[in-house]
């Protein structure tokens, strides 16, 4: 392999030393430059009067778009509404009395909203069964759990 690339330039090496008229390359551009790409471009795009960048007056809305906003938006507000329903202390409520006894129960909400993820060009929705509140570590360290029990 070093034989052969030692051969290849020797060869140019050579060449060079008794003719240098061969050994210049041409400076021509084998392709167009970018400036003239993006002249192109812009000539071809303002001659059609396209917009510089899309946004919603392009769009046709349907109702797979209108759903899907909607299914956004919902599980938004159900995500916003569970957290806002553990932050609420059972202590506080005079209509559950018994759940004072456990510690940390309220604070464990069911939430089906799901979470949205983009994954390179792709969304996935990720359902998340089981919210738990940060006030569940200040429930535990509350002594007002102890009051009622449900084990009494």
């Amino acid at each position: 392999m070093a034989a052969l690339l030692l051969r290849h330039v020797g060869r140019h090496c050579l060449r060079a030393h008794f003719s240098p008229q061969l050994c210049i390359r041409n400076a021509v551009p084998l392709g167009t430059t970018a400036k003239q790409e993006m002249e192109r471009f812009w000539n071809k795009n303002t001659g059609l009067n396209r917009p510089v960048s899309p946004h919603v007056t392009i769009y046709s809305w349907s109702l797979p778009m209108a759903m899907a906003i909607c299914h956004r938006d919902t599980g938004t507000a159900l995500r916003a509404g569970a957290s806002l329903f553990g932050m609420k202390r059972p202590e506080d409520s005079p209509a559950i009395p018994v759940w004072s006894g456990c510690p940390g129960s309220y604070c464990v909400v069911l939430c089906r909203a799901g979470s949205h993820m983009k994954n390179g060009g792709s969304q996935h929705h990720i359902p998340t069964h089981y919210y738990i509140h940060p006030s569940f570590c200040l429930s535990l360290l509350s002594p007002a759990w102890e009051k009622f029990s449900l084990f009494v």
